[in-house]
This record gives structure tokens, sequence and C-alpha cells, in this order.
């Protein structure tokens, strides 16, 4: 039975996989992924802050994303484990609103910054002596805040039309958090205009940014391969191939849930790209950053007091 404090104007989450037989071992796993994910991308938003070194256009940036992960993953899974052992599955609209707009404006920040940061390493490679010039401390700041307001008046437009959408019927979303395709599922309105609306959206914030990132990078492998030292190669490739690696996990799970017919995919599929999304991807991305960077490894090694500071 439903908890009684649930009103008729609230939703109610399933849950993650509501039928998999051992939700003990999901909530387990997932509450082991937050506190990785919560550590690693706070330790590394201080080792950027605390070490010198890393007070870098490319590491300002990467601190950006590094904020954006810790809250993309605070967004769903708190709420989700609340509802796991307090028995209740209900969401006011306000909270659910809260949560679709939180998740889009992280989601166009995210996509933003790795748009950004595919620039930063543009000039890098290919106009380094006018690096300092173009990649100043002012743009950085710009960039970061254009990211983020870029992704809070997207979601606020998006999350104002879904929550004034009539609902009837069942009010149950088959989701553990309140994601647009599933909320929109329940409403008793045709909603095939804001599906296209939705559709248009994730043109400018998936598309266009990623035709934006692989355009910087073909002229960056292009400027490598005129390169006479072997080890300039490396190192700049080096440079790229983190970023390229979270670039991919970012852009294909999202392309997957919003660009394809919600018809051609299955509630249970869209929960598993999102859990990629929302919940492996913030772990992922600092222990890529740290394990295939030098400079952040270095940091925390100093940090850890592994090596004595050099003079």
């Amino acid at each position: 039975m439903r908890d009684n404090e649930t009103t008729v104007t609230d939703f109610i989450l399933l849950g993650l996989f509501p039928e998999f037989r051992h939700p003990n071992f999901i909530i387990s796993f997932i509450l082991l992924v937050y506190a990785a994910a919560f550590t690693g991308n706070a330790v590394l938003i201080l080792l950027i802050w605390a070490d010198i070194r890393l007070h870098t256009p490319m590491y300002f940036l990467l601190s950006q994303l590094s904020l954006v992960g810790l809250a993309f993953i605070s967004t769903t899974v708190p709420k989700m484990a609340a509802d796991f052992f307090s028995g209740k599955q209900n969401i006011s609209v306000i909270a659910c609103g809260t949560q679709i707009f939180f998740y889009f404006t992280l989601g166009g920040a995210e996509c933003l910054l790795l748009t950004f940061m595919s620039y930063d390493r543009y000039v890098a490679v290919c106009h380094p002596l006018r690096y300092p010039v173009l990649v100043n401390p002012r743009v950085c700041v710009q960039m970061a805040v254009g990211s983020w307001a870029g992704g809070a008046l997207s979601s606020l437009v998006q999350t104002v039309y879904t929550m004034n959408l009539p609902f009837c019927g069942s009010r149950e979303i088959h989701h553990f958090f309140c994601e647009v395709p599933a909320v929109l599922r329940l409403s008793c309105e045709d909603t095939s205009a804001y599906e296209m609306s939705v559709f248009v959206t994730c043109v400018v914030f998936l598309l266009i940014p990623f035709s934006l990132i692989v355009a910087s990078y073909a002229l960056i492998f292009l400027s490598v391969l005129r390169m006479d030292s072997r080890e300039g190669r490396k190192k700049a490739l080096a440079t790229c191939s983190s970023h390229l690696t979270v670039v991919t996990l970012y852009f294909g799970p999202n392309i997957f849930i919003y660009m394809t017919p919600g018809s051609s995919h299955s509630p249970e599929q869209d929960q598993a790209m999102s859990v990629f999304c929302t919940i492996l991807t913030p772990l992922l991305n600092p222990l890529i950053y740290s394990l295939r960077n030098k400079e952040v490894g270095g940091a925390l090694r100093k940090v850890l007091g592994q090596h004595p500071v050099s003079k």
C-alpha cells in the first residue's frame, strides 16, 4: 500500500528497476558509487584550488566540470535513497519540478563546459603563442558563467512547460527521478509539439556542441600530424585524450535518450542510460582526469606528503 501521506497531487516514483528481485544490492551499489563520486569530485576541486600549478584555464574549467558532477549525482541519489529507506515513493509537484530544473541546468552546463574545454585544447595546441590572450582568466570566468546561465535559462523554460501540463490517470513515474520523458507519459494532453521543442533544444545543446567539439579535435589532430617532434605529438595527444573520453561518456547516452524516438527504447533502457549519465559518469570523470594526468597526480602526491615539495 502507498503511504497514507501521499496526496492526489503527488507523483509516485517507482524507483530504479522496480522489478529487480534484489533492491538491497542496487541501493548499496548506488550509495557506494555516490560516496566515491562525491569524494572524487570534491578532492579534485580542492586540489585545483590548493595547488598553484593547477591555476590554469584548463584546470579551472575542469573544476567547474567536477562541480557539475558533484551536483548532478546529488540531484537524484539522496532522494532515491530516502525513498528506499523510508518506504515512501511520493514526490510533490514542486520537488519534481525542482529535480527537472536542476537536471537540465546541470546537463546543459556540462555540455557547454565540455565544448569550451575543447576550445581551450584547440587554442593550446594550434595557437600556443596566442593562448594567454585568447584564454585568459577573464575569458575563463565568462565561459563558466555562460555555461551555468545557459543551462539554467534553457532548463527554466523546459521545467515551467513540463510542470504546467495536465496530468490525469496514473501518476506513477516509471523512473527513479523526475525525468522529462517519463513525466510526459503521464500527461493526458498531446505532447507532440512539446517533444519537438525538446528535440530542438537537444539539437542546440547536444548536436551543435558535439559538432564544434569534433571540428576542434579535427583541427587539433591535423596540427599534431604536422609537428616535427614526436614528444610534442605525444604530449599534445595526452592533454586531449582525457577530455575526449569524457565527451564520449556524456554525449553517447544523452543522444540515445533525447534524440531517438521514445518508442524505440523501453523505460528500463532509459533508466540504464540515466544511471550512466547521472551516477556513473560523475564517478568516472575525476578518475579519468586524475589517473591520466600527471599534474593532478603530482598535486595529489604533494597533498598526501609522498614526496617533498620542490623549492
